[in-house]
């Protein structure tokens, strides 16, 4: 339902039932999962805490909740503040025993949802990115061509360059010296942590990494085609080794 709807439907199910509305509390395209920052979620928490209100109507229960560790702790809030929620669709009413019973199981379900679509989406992403789909932006040297990530054989020398001047000594700043000196691209705003990027990137072997910044990323061997050989890659992060202990 859009929102209107929602508001129509909880406000006829509040006349049916004889509830005053004292609120709305209206997270607008924030989902429910657990880590969302939830600031209309949040100030229903404070107004039942202060006792503005005793009872939270919503649709269904994964408008308030989608995960059973964060439903529990609901619960032990609605119990140590005398409040309650009342579900339209889902026909649940924590008021009673049983009520909660069926939330928990529900609520269950619910987060068995959400996994097995977690799940699906990696196992659909993991299958893209094996055929050459990197979900990225193409950095220097290739292009999306057919949601593929294909070599672009107009800059793809300017990638060999840089591993070759880095291989044979230049460092990071020398080379974004010279590329500006040069104006390689048209360019003179080369930077030395441009040419780090270009250099650590797993993508010039042919192989990509998955989630860089997450605790468990995932390496992906020989998704693209390489424009530089294994071996190159593998002797120029030697190199940054050797330079850093010299540094």
């Amino acid at each position: 339902f859009s929102l209107p709807e929602q508001k129509e439907r909880l406000e006829m199910f509040c006349k049916l039932k004889n509830y005053e509305i004292i609120d709305y509390y209206e997270d607008a395209g924030i989902s429910a999962k657990t880590g969302n920052h939830r600031p209309e979620f949040d100030r229903l928490i404070e107004d039942a805490k202060n006792k503005k209100i005793n009872t939270t109507i919503a649709l269904k229960l994964d408008r308030l909740s989608r995960s059973i560790y964060d439903w529990e702790n609901l619960m032990t809030f609605l119990d140590e503040n005398d409040a309650f929620i009342d579900c339209v669709n889902d026909e649940v009413n924590t008021t009673n025993a049983n009520g909660k019973m069926i939330s928990r199981l529900l609520m269950s379900v619910s987060q068995n949802e959400i996994e097995r679509t977690s799940e699906r989406t990696k196992i659909g992403l993991a299958g893209a990115i094996k055929q050459g789909h990197i979900p990225h932006v193409a950095p220097l040297g290739y292009k999306h061509e057919d949601k593929k990530l294909v070599i672009d054989y107009a800059t793809k020398d300017i990638v060999v360059r840089i591993f070759d001047l880095y291989y044979n000594g230049y460092s990071y700043q020398k080379i974004s010296n010279l590329f500006n000196e040069e104006k390689v691209l048209g360019k003179t705003n080369w930077r030395d942590s441009t040419i780090n990027h270009i250099i650590t990137n797993e993508l010039y072997k042919g192989d990509y990494l998955h989630g860089k910044r997450t605790k468990k990323p995932t390496y992906y061997e020989n998704v693209v085609e390489p424009i530089v050989s294994k071996q190159k890659w593998e002797d120029c992060q030697y190199q940054k080794q050797r330079n850093a202990r010299h540094y």
